[in-house]
C-alpha cells in the first residue's frame, strides 16, 4: 500500500488538469473529464503487472488501461489513479441527516461527495451521483475545488464536522482524507457514511483521521446483496473492523417493503448488532420509490415503529426510526437505557430538548450513554422550521 506523508493528501491535480466543471467538458466524455480530476493514489500495491486495487472489498486487480468496478480508479502506466480536486454535492447538513444520533446532535456537518459507488442498488437515492460512469442518465455536475477551500466554506457555515458521503466514499478515501487533515487542522471532527465494503487497508487509511463510521447494513440475506453489487459477509466484517479499531459506529437499514422487511431477516439482523455491541445505535429508515425501484409502496411509519421494536427486542440499547418525523413516537429520541427517561428529544433534524450531563449522563439515574457528546449542545430555536436545520448549498 502506498503511504502518504502524515501532512499532507495526495499533490493537487495540475492546472491542465483542472479544465472540467460541468457534468463533461466540451467535446469529452464524462469519464474523460473525471480522469483529468485525479492524482496517483494510495490504497493499492503492484502485483503481477497489474495494480491491485486495495480500498472496497472487492479488491479489483485491474490492468493496464482498465478501470476498477467502481468506475472511477483506473490503472494508467502502472498506477492506479483516483478521484480528488473536485465535488459533486457540497452541503452544510445537520449531522442528524447522517444519521448520527449520538455524534454532537444538532450541529452542522460539511457533508461532501464525488461520483461513483462500488455498489448499483436499484433504489439508491443517491443515483444521480453515485452511479455515475455506469448509467448513462446519471450525469451530475461536478465542482473543483481544493480541501483547504472546502474546509473554508464549512467553516462560514459553522460546522463541527467533515463527513464524506453522498456517493461511496470508499472509492474516493485519498480525496476524503486530504479534506480530513485540513478539516482536523481548523477543528473540526470527521466521519464517515460507508456501505460498509471496506478492507482493513482502508479503515487503516481513515482511522487516524475521523471519530465516527456510518455503514448501511443493507438487509441481512446474502443472496439479496449479491443483486445490490454487494457481498453480506464483508459488510458484516466492515461493522465488526470498524467497532474494534474504536471509532463510533452507527448503522442504518433503508426498509424496503418485500426487499428487507421480512420479521425473520429483522431479528437476524438485529442479533448480528447486538451481538458486536448492543451500544451500536441502529436506525430503521423509510424507503420512497426512487430510481429503477419503483413498485413498493414507501414504507409506513407502522412498519419503522415494527422494525424498531423488533431491535429492541434483540437487546439493542439504542433504536430509532428515521424519515418520518413525528410520526413514530419516541423513537425518534435517545432514551436512556437504565431509567428510560428521554434524554434526547428530536423532531426530524431539529433537537427540540437536550438532557445529557456535561459528560454524557443521564441526570437522573447516573447511567453513561455512549457516543460524541458535547456540554454546549443547546435545543433548535422554537419552532420547528428553524434555517440551520435543514441542508442547505455552501458556496466555495
Amino acid at each position: 500500500m502506498r503511504t502518504l506523508p502524515s501532512n499532507s493528501g495526495p499533490a493537487a491535480p495540475s492546472a491542465a488538469a483542472r479544465t472540467a466543471t460541468g457534468s463533461a467538458a466540451a467535446g469529452s466524455t464524462l469519464a474523460e473529464a473525471l480522469d483529468r480530476h485525479t492524482v496517483v493514489g494510495t490504497l493499492w500495491r503492484a502485483e503481477n503487472g497489474r495494480v491491485r486495487c486495495l480500498a472496497c472489498g472487492h479488491r479489483c486487480l485491474i490492468a493496464e488501461g482498465r478501470r476498477g468496478i467502481c468506475k472511477v480508479r483506473f490503472n494508467r502506466g502502472g498506477q492506479l489513479h483516483v478521484p480528488f480536486g473536485y465535488v459533486a454535492g457540497a452541503q452544510c447538513d445537520p449531522v442528524e441527516k447522517k444519521p448520527f444520533y449520538h455524534v454532537y446532535p444538532g450541529s452542522n456537518a460539511l457533508t461532501f461527495g464525488m461520483l461513483g459507488c462500488d455498489f448499483h442498488c436499484s433504489y439508491c437515492q443517491n443515483w444521480v451521483t453515485s452511479q455515475a460512469l455506469r448509467d448513462p442518465a446519471s450525469r451530475a455536475p461536478i465542482e473543483e475545488v481544493t480541501p483547504a477551500q472546502l474546509v473554508a466554506a464549512g467553516r462560514r457555515a459553522n460546522a463541527r464536522l467533515a463527513v464524506s458521503s453522498y456517493n461511496e466514499p470508499l472509492i474516493t478515501a485519498e480525496w476524503a482524507v486530504a479534506v480530513f487533515q485540513e478539516a482536523r487542522a481548523a477543528g473540526m471532527a470527521c466521519a464517515f457514511v460507508s456501505n460498509g465494503n471496506a478492507t482493513p487497508e482502508a479503515l487503516d487509511f481513515l482511522q487516524p483521521w475521523i471519530v465516527a463510521y456510518k455503514i448501511d447494513l443493507k438487509g441481512f440475506n446474502a443472496q439479496r446483496y449479491r443483486t445490490l453489487g454487494g457481498t453480506l459477509d464483508h459488510v458484516l466484517e466492515s461493522i465488526r473492523m470498524v467497532h474494534a479499531r474504536g471509532l463510533w459506529l452507527e448503522v442504518v437499514t433503508l426498509l424496503v417493503p418485500g426487499f428487507n422487511d421480512s420479521e425473520a431477516e429483522l431479528r437476524d439482523l438485529a442479533r448480528f448488532l447486538a451481538s458486536v455491541s448492543r451500544d451500536i445505535p441502529w436506525h430503521v429508515t423509510a424507503f420512497h420509490p426512487d430510481y429503477k425501484l419503483t413498485g413498493p409502496p414507501p414504507t409506513t411509519a407502522a412498519q419503522l415503529i415494527r422494525a424498531a421494536e423488533i431491535g429492541a427486542a434483540e437487546g439493542l440499547r439504542f433504536v430509532y426510526a428515521g424519515n418520518a418525523p413525528g410520526r413514530v413516537g419516541h423513537w425518534e429520541d435517545t432514551r436512556c437505557p437504565g431509567c428510560h427517561e428521554t434524554l434526547i428529544s428530536r423532531h426530524g433534524f431539529c433537537v427540540r430538548a437536550y438532557g445529557l450531563s456535561a459528560d454524557g449522563r443521564c441526570p437522573r439515574c447516573g447511567t453513561a450513554i455512549p457516543g460524541l457528546w458535547a456540554a454546549e449542545t443547546a435545543p433548535a430555536p422554537a419552532g420547528l422550521d428553524s434555517f440551520n436545520r435543514f441542508p442547505r448549498r455552501i458556496r466555495l
